[in-house]
């Protein structure tokens, strides 16, 4: 699925999801230093944690992938440092985390009863 050899950086800071190619070119000069056609992958996660947008040039063009899950949500690799705001991961990592995980589904609280205040 990914090229041998690409470089895979994935941003931590939530992102908004109608960003497009520009925008999203953009903040990779901003947060990671790059510029979107060197090669390498670039991944967004949106607010809400179930969207993600790839950015990838192939040679000829810029590419834009996009997901969003049915259910769960996408977690996000550790920084490497405190005030990161991207981290380089390998493919392997990437496939992980654009499988999602599948968030159980909690009980509810019960609701109590007002207390009565004589």
């Amino acid at each position: 699925m990914i090229p041998a050899g690409v470089q895979v950086f994935v941003a931590l800071e939530p992102v908004d999801m109608r960003y497009g190619f520009e925008r999203l070119s953009g903040l990779i000069r901003e947060r990671v230093g790059y510029e979107a056609r060197c090669g390498a992958l670039f991944a967004f996660i949106g607010k809400r944690r179930t969207s993600i947008k790839i950015l990838f040039f192939d040679g000829s063009g810029l590419c834009l992938f996009s997901k969003r899950l049915d259910r769960g949500a996408f977690v996000l690799p550790d920084p490497p440092t405190e005030g990161a705001t991207h981290v380089e991961v390998d493919d392997a990592t990437l496939e992980t985390l654009l499988d999602g995980i599948e968030i159980a589904p909690t009980s509810k609280p019960r609701k109590r009863a007002p207390r009565r205040i004589h």
